[in-house]
């Protein structure tokens, strides 16, 4: 592999932005970055996983004046529960460019990636973000705010980033390892007869992933298990088409916040609440794991689970991991301190789906990863929650049976599982 250049990593204030410690990389072609001693970078805030992300140098091939050639660029792929953003947007995976920034968890440590090449090194390739068509303005009226995505006068677009097909892409909502999530605008959403223009979800599968076999199956997966859900719980499919060799879902636009950043941003929620949330969840959950034959979510975790604005309730997100049962075991899917024993080991279950749930509600009433709540019985992992104040003894109770290590001995259905909460008001 070629050499990697000089990257320096500055972690910043994270009010002014002011220079607090650097660390310098000159050979290095992973750097790790987390709480545990024998990451490169070891950041102490509590917000920070154990493990949280890693910086990997990767070999690309490029065209110069006709020759072929193998240039470097650097990727990030995060690891952390809290999750990771880059310039501001939440990834799993993305290029890095010179003068990124890297923050760990909404609120936590903000570190500046700079990289430095010398013209003894090899070409170095950072690959430019895709470059859109430039904005057009579709309403000329005057005296809208600022911030408007549409017209206080005749409710249209009041800019468009792109167009592909008939949706107008707005603004970037998110980015992940296999594609880009945008903000889309429609004037009619196909396959509805109704009159009028509609916010939706566009997801795009990214270029750098269109070549591997198992990104697309995922990403064809979450379109064909959402074309077959109809759940008020469950965001609405609209659309799955091929454009300029990429793949694109349509899908219905949830306005709310996730669970993780309510948390974050608002701290532990009372008791009640968090029943509440977790019978709705669970509701979603029967009538997936329902299905003939039954699906299993994989990942229910508080970022995937929306409380919508309008009337307050969850909504599931994220189809892309679901599994059908009696499917050959493939991709290991799950978020650390929610996957279930079985899960982590490629083997899940329906009842995967309500140890997650379980640890779930430790999160939401203590504000903490439930990770923090691991004890070890010899080979075994189970959650010790009896000097948490918020968890009151009966819904400890409901707790424990769901998060059991051991499949047979947890509630054997979500609506088992929704009971036990009702009863633990």
């Amino acid at each position: 592999m070629t050499t990697p250049g000089v990257v320096t990593l500055t972690l910043l204030h994270p009010k002014n932005s002011a220079l607090l410690e650097k660390w310098r990389f000159e050979k290095e072609l992973i750097i790790r970055i987390g709480r545990s001693p024998e990451n490169n970078i070891v950041l102490t805030d509590s917000r920070v996983s154990r493990h949280h992300l890693e910086l990997r140098l990767v070999e690309i091939s490029a065209s110069k004046i006709g020759n072929s050639l193998i240039s470097t660029a650097w990727r990030l792929i995060n690891l952390g529960t809290n999750g990771t953003f880059l310039d501001g947007i939440l990834v799993s995976q993305a290029w890095l460019r010179n003068g990124s920034i890297i923050q760990l968890a909404q609120g936590g440590p903000k570190l500046k990636f700079t990289i430095q090449t010398t013209t003894a090194q090899s070409l170095v390739v950072i690959p430019p973000k895709a470059v859109p068509s430039p904005p057009k303005n579709i309403c000329s009226h005057g005296g809208n705010p600022p911030n408007n995505l549409f017209c206080i006068h005749c409710g249209q677009p009041l800019r468009v980033e792109r167009q592909i097909r008939q949706y107008q892409v707005l603004k970037t909502l998110g980015q992940g390892g296999m594609g880009t999530t945008y903000l889309a605008w429609v004037p009619q959403i196909p396959g509805k007869k109704a009159v009028g223009g509609a916010l939706l979800v566009l997801k795009e599968m990214n270029a750098d992933m269109a070549e591997i076999a198992k990104a697309q199956e995922l990403f064809e997966r979450e379109a064909r298990t959402l074309k077959n859900l109809h759940h008020p719980g469950i965001p609405q499919f609209y659309d799955f088409f091929v454009e300029a060799g990429k793949k694109y879902l349509a899908m219905e636009y949830i306005q709310g916040q996730d669970l993780e950043r309510r948390v974050y941003n608002t701290g532990p929620v009372l008791p009640s609440q968090a029943i509440e949330w977790m019978v709705q969840t669970c509701q979603v959950l029967d009538y997936i794991h329902e299905q003939d034959p039954p699906l299993i979510h994989r990942d229910i975790k508080p970022a995937n689970l929306m409380v919508r604005s309008p009337d307050k309730k969850i909504v599931v997100l994220d189809f892309g991991a679901v599994k059908e049962i009696g499917t050959p075991l493939g991709t290991r899917i799950g978020a650390e301190g929610f996957s279930a024993p079985e899960q982590d080991r490629g083997q899940p279950v329906t009842q995967s789906d309500i140890y997650a749930v379980g640890a779930t509600l430790i999160f939401l009433l203590t504000g903490e990863s439930p990770r923090k709540y691991y004890q070890q019985q010899g080979r075994i992992y189970y959650f010790a929650l009896e000097n948490v104040p918020t968890i009151t003894p009966r819904l400890r109770q409901v707790i424990e049976k769901a998060t059991q290590p051991q499949v047979k001995e947890r509630y054997q259905s979500a609506g088992q599982l929704a009971i036990a909460l009702t009863d633990a008001i």
